[in-house]
């Protein structure tokens, strides 16, 4: 067995790689019958101003109910509430093509079961969302623009900053603060999700594309812009390929993708241009992760490119369902408002196992805080659910300049186990490495600013 679990350790020098093949063949995307029903033919019009809800709606229903195919936003500017999605339907957004979604909150009313910050509850739609559907697809060359800027949806957040610029509260403004507070007092009282409900005047923004309970998705090609808050967040899914998709959006917690809770993924050959982490992979909050109990596992993330955002490839914070196995490798990550290259966190109120961790060849240019950085103190909460972080292999990371190599804080009595970095150079690192609260840290051929680095 090469990984570790809850119970068993594997010895360090294992090769972990030769599972992803084994992942690899069990992520087969979904194919879809030679029919095509044109969204335009129900109605819409890519004039910028109709409202295609309706449309969108008829030609999802319509290719469903025929078996299945390809409902088609043809070229144009086609303005729209919430789009859900059916089993044996793939969208495709043709070049050329602009899904613009409302700006109105109103319309992605009445509520669905979703999650806000791995906290279940009854919300807002999505913007593109499915419930238990199987073979589910959203491709093409076109754009789906959630329309999130200062105005709508992201001062919703209350104080928060990107690229250097704090966005100041306006006097007055209405924020999530309350009802996230409420929210999360009610799931650690254990209120029944059917009766949390949450929406107009609560001020809990919508994530962007959400198969939930979802089997045999795929996401590629588009290019996906100005999003309420977390991006692509499949939940409690599995077979999920998400490939060649840009995503740009630098509002507050813009999440370029989030697994949470789920099982055999592969992201590839992706932009992620963020306000928030590139890709960050979750598994419950608090209560709800562990009541829930379902881990993100066996991830894999390729040839990607990361830009802006708070972290490259990040695992947590919420991470109280576990999370295990993910492979991340050949990726280029660079920007001065990139602040990590590999992210774990997580802390003693919301624990998880992070096991099973695996980084190599990744080209790092310019990050503002650390390539390896290791917290367990995240949030500053604390409580009785101590974070297990073990088997973690880092090798053949290189980067030009940051603020620290490697930065690794926990508690001590609760130490990190199992790093291992190898054959690393870290150039420029302002501060070198900050090491606090390991065990079986392995440091080889890792220089920091050409000094060859141990363990002391």
């Amino acid at each position: 067995m090469l990984f570790t679990t809850c119970t068993t350790k594997v010895a360090v020098n294992t090769d972990p790689w030769t599972e992803v093949d084994a992942i690899l063949a069990r992520i087969i995307p979904p194919t879809f019958p030679d029919t095509d029903f044109v969204i335009t033919d129900f109605g819409a019009k890519g004039d910028s101003i109709t409202d295609c809800t309706d449309a969108f709606a008829k030609a999802i229903q319509a290719c469903n109910e025929a078996g299945g195919g390809r409902v088609v936003v043809p070229a144009g500017k086609f303005l729209t509430g919430p789009i859900q999605l059916k089993s044996n339907v793939n969208l495709h957004i043709a070049k050329g093509a602009v899904v613009l979604f409302s700006q109105d909150s109103k319309k992605y009313l009445p509520q669905v079961y979703t999650r806000f910050e791995a906290v279940e509850l009854m919300n807002y739609s999505p913007l593109i969302y499915a419930y238990e559907q199987t073979n589910i697809a959203i491709t093409g060359e076109g754009e789906l623009n959630g329309q999130g800027d200062d105005e709508h949806w992201w001062f919703w957040k209350g104080r928060w900053g990107h690229a250097g610029v704090d966005r100041e509260l306006k006097e007055g403004a209405p924020t999530q603060k309350d009802a996230n507070e409420r929210l999360k007092k009610m799931a650690e009282d254990g209120v029944p999700v059917s009766e949390r409900i949450f929406g107009e005047g609560d001020y809990l923004r919508p994530n962007f594309i959400q198969p939930y309970k979802c089997k045999n998705i795929l996401i590629e090609g588009v290019t996906i812009t100005n999003s309420p808050m977390w991006v692509i967040h499949p939940v409690l899914s599995e077979n999920i390929t998400i490939r060649k998709v840009k995503v740009i959006s630098h509002g507050p917690n813009s999440d370029g993708c989030d697994p949470e809770s789920c099982k055999d993924v592969l992201i590839e050959d992706c932009l992620f241009d963020t306000g928030d982490d590139c890709i960050a992979i979750k598994s419950g909050r608090d209560h709800d992760g562990r009541r829930v109990n379902v881990p993100s596992e066996n991830i894999i993330v390729r040839n990607c490119v990361m830009k802006d955002g708070h972290g490259g490839v990040v695992i947590g914070s919420e991470i109280s369902g576990n999370v295990r196995n993910v492979f991340a490798e050949n990726c280029e990550m660079s920007s001065p408002y990139l602040d990590r290259a590999l992210r774990l966190k997580s802390n003693s109120r919301r624990g998880g196992i992070i096991e099973n961790v695996f980084m190599r060849n990744v080209t790092v240019g310019d990050v503002a805080d650390a390539v390896v950085h290791v917290y367990m103190f995240y949030a500053n909460e604390t409580g009785d659910n101590h974070p297990v972080v073990r088997n973690i292999q880092v090798k053949n990371v290189t980067s030009k300049k940051s603020n620290y190599g490697i930065y690794i804080e926990a508690e001590e009595d609760y130490s990190v186990e199992g790093i291992v970095i190898e054959d690393c150079s870290f150039e420029n690192a302002a501060k070198g490495n900050f090491l606090k609260g390991y065990k079986g840290l392995v440091l080889k051929n890792v220089k920091v600013n050409g000094v060859e680095q141990s363990v002391n």
